[in-house]
């Protein structure tokens, strides 16, 4: 045998082990690798779950129809980090008042699990004036003087319970429906089980501000074991909409897209050699980026609202604020995002610092966020698209009807602990029932005593308005099916419309 031949076989052995390699890994190392992903791998062109659903490989935000007639074709989240205190805005009690400055009664402590409460502490009536509002007479105090104008669109869950009284694992079970990291968030589900209907923009963006990003990370917007295309997208109010989508320096446009061709190519080849459905939506984030690069300057440009939108909701152009993401929320709904997902920090009510306590920071939260809500609320309404579009507001938690403590000690500025046992998210359009008031406290807020809802029946509610069964959205991984409410949750029939 010459050199020549000697080197044809050579090239023979070795592109015989490489066909062998990829069979394994197509074969028996793709089952393997499709337990620990958490789907099957499955031929270009479709992936399908045990929930039914089927989807385009070649498309996988594709809109999908629901599993029954929707009341709400997307969701705006307004998620208030920190966990803002119902005893100060929605829950007025009276009773409470009576009881301020004295001792907490130890049958309220004993067996209970508190963050910053040593010793006994002392009862804390509510800080701000409430009144009545609207033909609905929903109590709403004066820290909200202009979302108080529209109780009669809100329906309050006044008796929502968590597992969870530490920030991180609150957040991650509201968002997540788990209070382990891992898990995907609830816009990931959605946009998962229906699509968007922009080709154009995600199905799934995130505005945050109040200057730090939420306790648990941006794992409460993350994917966890669904395709990576499903994770929400942060944007900006400032500077640059989405960091890294301008093109590099000396590219044009015409040469990034022939550089995304070519690189999906090879991807497209790969995936046909190993059947990696990840391979598909790495193709399909390119191609969104690219699209990305002229709609999402566009449509987070609120430079060409009129004065008049400016000035009822207080926004700044160029400025990153909370009432900037609110307008930004309602661009965003008339673009067809399915869900937007707004987090604003700094809602801790704690009496160790000035800037968190109920009495200096927690004043400031409400007047930043008072008048874009309520301008939301409005916008929405008069456009035509409240009724299509499920508003959420609420924290993780709530806060205690007694005062916190430290080893005993007093703290200099007035705060409320961790609470668990009651807080109150509102919900207002997208099908629900409006001027309603749902589910009761005790007379001091400590816990609920009528019409209780957990977190888990809140997600169970907001996937029916958008016409998705809690129980049949699931999604194969390690051996089982996973679901957002995990083996809980309960519509929460008597608030829809």
């Amino acid at each position: 045998m010459n050199i020549f031949e000697e080197e044809q076989y050579r090239q023979a052995e070795l592109n015989t082990r490489r066909q062998f390699l990829r069979k394994c890994i197509s074969g028996m190392g793709g089952i393997a690798l499709g337990s620990l992903m958490g789907s099957a791998l499955t031929s270009c062109g479709s992936d399908s779950t045990s929930s039914g659903l089927v989807r385009s490989s070649d498309n996988p935000m594709g809109a999908l129809p629901s599993h029954f007639l929707p009341k709400a074709k997307r969701v705006i989240y307004l998620h208030m980090a920190g966990a803002p205190s119902q005893l100060e805005l929605f829950d007025y009690k009276p009773e409470l008042q009576k009881l301020d400055g004295l001792d907490c009664p130890p049958s309220l402590l004993e067996g209970k699990r508190f963050a910053f409460i040593k010793g006994t502490p002392k009862m804390l009536g509510p800080q701000f004036n409430f009144a009545q509002h609207g033909q609905s007479g929903a109590w709403m105090s004066d820290r909200l003087p202009h979302l108080s104008g529209c109780v009669d669109d809100m329906t309050f869950l006044k008796a929502m319970h968590t597992n969870e009284f530490n920030h991180a694992p609150a957040q991650l079970l509201l968002q997540t429906g788990s209070a382990r990291l891992g898990k995907p968030s609830m816009g990931s589900w959605v946009t998962y089980g229906l699509g968007s209907e922009n080709q154009n923009l995600p199905g799934f963006m995130v505005l945050v501000s109040g200057g730090k990003t939420p306790s648990a990370g941006k794992s409460i917007w993350g994917s966890g074991f669904l395709p990576t295309v499903y994770q929400g997208v942060q944007c900006r109010s400032k500077g640059d909409p989405v960091l890294y989508l301008s093109d590099p320096k000396g590219m044009s446009k015409a040469l990034r897209e022939q550089s995304i061709q070519a690189i999906n190519k090879l991807n497209q080849k790969q995936f046909e050699e190993i059947g990696d459905p990840e391979i598909m939506t790495r193709i399909s984030q390119y191609e969104m980026a690219f699209k990305m690069q002229t709609s999402v300057p566009e449509t987070m440009d609120i430079k060409d609202e009129p004065e008049y939108i400016h000035k009822m909701y207080g926004t700044q152009p160029g400025q990153s604020s909370f009432a900037n993401n609110c307008l930004l929320a309602r661009r965003l709904a008339e673009k067809g995002v399915r869900f937007i997902q707004l987090y604003h920090w700094g809602w801790d009510a704690h009496g160790a610092a000035k800037s968190e306590a109920i009495n200096h920071g927690f004043k400031e939260r409400c007047h930043e966020v008072d008048q874009p809500i309520a301008a939301l609320l409005k916008d929405l309404k008069q456009r035509g698209l409240l009724d299509d579009t499920l508003v959420v507001w609420g924290g993780e938690f709530g806060r205690t009807p007694m005062r916190e403590n430290r080893g005993g000690k007093e703290m200099k500025f007035v705060g409320r602990d961790h609470h668990l046992e009651a807080f109150t998210t509102w919900m207002a359009g997208g099908g629900i029932k409006p001027g309603m008031t749902y589910g009761e406290t005790d007379e001091i807020g400590y816990y609920g005593i009528k019409d209780r809802v957990h977190v888990h029946d809140l997600q169970a509610t907001i996937l029916h308005q958008l016409g998705l069964n809690h129980e049949k959205l699931t999604y194969h991984f390690q051996g089982r099916d996973f679901r957002l409410t995990d083996v809980h949750g309960e519509v929460v029939k008597k608030i829809i419309a």
